[in-house]
């Protein structure tokens, strides 16, 4: 029931910016009803679908018909979810259309509180003509943070401008299967990448003015079978050594203000009802004091899915309880179903209270309650969301992400060559875009509206770079038909050489190959692109097979008689140039594997993060060794690695680097070709004997190092303890005293120099406090002069 007291007036407490978040919205709070406070903690999705064609499945059980818009708004509204990222949309039209939706909202509640937004934005504001960036797979593969921090910036003034003020993103998810469809939406399968590049992102997003969420905490990667949604068969140990570390990094390191459940359940208990994840450890230990949003329908899942609630309410209580605070994408179990289980005393008002104070205390802190708040953002009417300055951070960013796995000589393409280009994604403009690009996530259903941005295929982009170019498709990227492949075996052997690109088309929910829902029960190629790569390297032409997936794929003995292999993960709306320009030797490769390149289909899962029994063994017939290793990928030119040293360690050997202090490493890296390069400088840390078994090497270090023909630069590392640090057997994280190594390494299976140390000290305990990251600095020398 509506509350008569006149409480309206920009003289409020709650208004008052002298006053902290917390005192303005405990002023706010005891004046507030229940539907008032209830109200606040909720989105209403007004584009969703309720006929059974939106974009997931149980998308049309969750959504029923929704009451009047103004019936929705009589008490308030805590979130707008997806004005922009629903259907296509002019960016003026729609910043416009917003404004309206909020003043209405202002004007509708007591309080005039208006709703915070909140869009997709992994690969850029999903929103129709808005930049699409590669997707995180691409970040992970460019082994630079400060680029996607760039990226996110630039994500960020595009959704503060259109009026959104939260993001749904970055996806800090660990790989751990890749069979999993999510897996080109991770950063990679190492915990230090997907931390340090994470991080990266929330910087650039908060410094933007927009809430950054991370998600999908905690465990979804690791699900049994690789299958979305599926229980996760997880123990302690590798939640806090794995799946952990990067929500920690985002935390503390990037001042992230949202974190987003996981669907997942670990050991039987869901995430959206675990209250020692998302209050004890998240809240308590973390000291997190930010807003958790429900993953879209997760609180209604507790309920029809994981079958740990019997009703709405329950659900909701579960949820409350466990610490969630905004119901999302819509109003459903937080609505009349919690209203009607309060008021019977089945849920404790004060559970309403702990997470409405947390939403008004963000809602100040992002001006919403401020006298100044305008209803429209400045300039509206210049609302661009894909201008040069993005296309440029876009194009750059793809361009540091493709991977040169393989090559025999055959690239750079030799100028005046007759090139066949073949294979389904070569022509594809929608290969290029993973499935939370807003063209893939809506566009697809809405075919009238077009792209909404130029997006170049590979084949246009080579076409403009390659006079003798012919081109056959071969097969389609799904299906079973063959009588393509034919002609793309005549066309690659009258050509001098043949780039053959194979791969994925994302989607979502078996609408794709790739992407939410779109799991593989093996690592074979998608449809007969194996019987096309066969095929076309039994024609004896040099081939360099180019890999546009959306996880890596086990391509098979017969790869290795391919002359070169290029791996980009879906390198966005400029990934056709950036592959272009690589093929062409206008830009020299610097890409490194951010996961690792089955040699089989079989044999899963497993990523590089293995104890010794993980690896190769003579006590199982199945070999996991990758084709290509983390961290993995060439360049065209050449790198030496030399004179690796402990910094200021005496003559002893190893040199002692003490539990709590910092062991300092250096190399000296020379570029010994004949043309400019960027090589990628990676440390791991190998511990050979622990109370508990450990992965033989882990990341603990990396940093991109440009560098001219002949010139050379010292690169050092402080590497912190607590960087040595995992769950020990009384499950707490610990420095154990004991000998180690730290490696340079040019991939996690290609080691340039070791350097043995040893721990010293007593057995130390360590926190959410440790030192998370290690520090680089490069002292360029003076240029060797290089001989022709």
């Amino acid at each position: 029931m509506r509350s008569q007291l006149p409480v309206h007036s920009d003289a409020a407490p709650w208004r008052d910016p002298r006053l902290s978040p917390t005192e303005r919205a405990e002023a706010l709070l005891p004046l507030m009803t229940l539907e008032e406070k209830i109200a606040q903690l909720v989105g209403v999705w007004v584009g969703a679908d309720a006929s059974g064609e939106g974009v997931a499945p149980h998308q049309s059980d969750m959504i029923t018909e929704l009451p009047p818009w103004n019936s929705l708004i009589e008490y308030g509204l805590g979130q707008l979810t997806r004005p922009f990222g629903t259907a296509p949309v002019d960016p003026v039209v729609g910043a416009r259309s917003l404004a309206a939706s909020q003043a209405q909202i202002v004007a509708a509640s007591r309080f005039g509180i208006p709703a915070q937004v909140h869009e997709e934005c992994l690969t850029g504001f999903a929103a129709w003509r808005a930049t699409v960036y590669p997707t995180p797979l691409g970040w992970g593969a460019s082994f630079d943070p400060d680029l996607v921090e760039a990226m996110a910036d630039r994500i960020g003034r595009s959704m503060r401008a259109a009026g959104v003020h939260q993001g749904l993103a970055p996806v800090l998810d660990v790989t751990r299967d890749y069979r999993w469809g999510r897996t080109e939406e991770t950063i990679g399968e190492d915990p230090y990448l997907v931390g340090t590049t994470g991080a990266a992102y929330v910087r650039g997003l908060e410094g933007a003015g927009v809430v950054a969420t991370l998600k999908h905490f905690a465990g979804y990667s690791a699900s049994r079978g690789g299958r979305n949604h599926a229980p996760v068969p997880m123990g302690r140990r590798e939640l806090t050594d794995v799946i952990l570390p990067p929500f920690e990094m985002a935390l503390r390191l990037g001042g992230a203000r949202s974190v987003m459940n996981s669907y997942a359940e670990i050991d039987g208990l869901p995430a959206a009802a675990d209250e020692e994840l998302l209050t004890r450890l998240l809240r308590d230990e973390w000291g997190f004091t930010g807003i958790v949003v429900a993953d879209y329908f997760a609180v209604r899942f507790l309920e029809t899915l994981h079958r740990v609630a019997a009703d709405a309410a329950d659900a909701a209580r579960l949820a409350l309880r466990a610490g969630i605070d905004v119901e999302l994408p819509t109003v459903d179990a937080f609505g009349a179903p919690l209203v009607e289980a309060v008021r019977r005393g089945d849920v404790d008002e004060a559970l309403i209270d702990r997470a409405l104070r947390r939403v008004l205390i963000q809602k100040i802190e992002i001006g919403l309650l401020d006298e100044d708040w305008q209803v429209l953002p400045d300039d509206v009417a210049n609302l661009r969301l894909d201008d040069e300055a993005s296309q440029d951070v876009a194009v750059r960013l793809a361009r540091e992400s493709v991977v040169l796995l393989r090559n025999s000589g055959v690239l750079p393409l030799a100028v005046g060559s007759r090139v066949a280009l073949i294979g389904p994604v070569a022509d594809d403009p929608m290969a290029m875009l993973g499935c939370y690009s807003f063209p893939n996530h809506v566009g697809i259903h809405h075919a009238d509206h077009g792209l909404g941005l130029e997006i170049p295929s590979l084949r246009d982009e080579l076409a403009r770079r390659v006079p003798l170019l012919s081109h056959e498709p071969g097969c389609t990227i799904t299906g079973e038909d063959t009588s393509g492949i034919p002609a793309a075996v005549a066309a690659a052997a009258a050509a001098d050489v043949c780039v053959l690109a194979v791969g994925d088309r994302a989607g979502m929910f078996g609408r794709g190959t790739s992407g939410e829902g779109c799991d593989a029960v093996d690592l074979r190629l998608p449809g007969v692109q194996a019987d096309l790569v066969r095929a076309v390297l039994a024609t004896g032409t040099p081939v360099v097979l180019v890999l546009m997936t959306g996880r890596p794929y086990a391509l098979g003995p017969e790869v290795d008689t391919a002359a070169a292999v290029v791996q980009a993960f879906f390198l966005g709306q400029l990934g056709g140039q950036a592959l272009a320009e690589v093929l062409t030797g206008a830009v020299n490769p610097s890409g490194r594997l951010p996961v690792s390149v089955p040699r089989d289909a079989g044999g899963l899962p497993g990523t590089y993060l293995a104890p010794p029994l993980g690896r190769r063994t003579q006590v199982s017939s199945v070999d996991p060794t990758p084709a290509y290793p983390f961290g993995h990928g060439l360049s065209y030119t050449t790198f030496e690695w030399a004179d690796a040293t402990v910094v200021g360690a005496a003559d002893e050997s190893p040199a002692a680097w003490p539990v709590d202090g910092e062991a300092r490493v250096r190399i000296t890296v020379t570029n010994t070709g004949d043309r400019a390069g960027t090589e990628v400088v990676q440390l791991y840390l190998h511990d050979p004997v622990a109370q508990t078994t450990r992965p033989v090497v882990r990341l603990v270090g990396y940093t991109r190092l440009p560098l001219a023909p002949g010139e050379a630069a010292h690169v050092t590392f402080g590497v912190p303890a607590d960087l040595a640090s995992f769950c020990g057997l009384s499950g707490r994280r610990i420095v154990e005293p004991g000998d180690v190594e730290l490696r340079f390494g040019r991939s996690s299976g290609d080691v340039a120099a070791t350097l043995p140390l040893r721990l010293t000290g007593v057995e130390r305990q360590v926190g959410h406090q440790r030192d998370l990251l290690t520090s680089v600095r490069v002292e360029p020398l003076v240029a060797v002069p290089h001989s022709a």
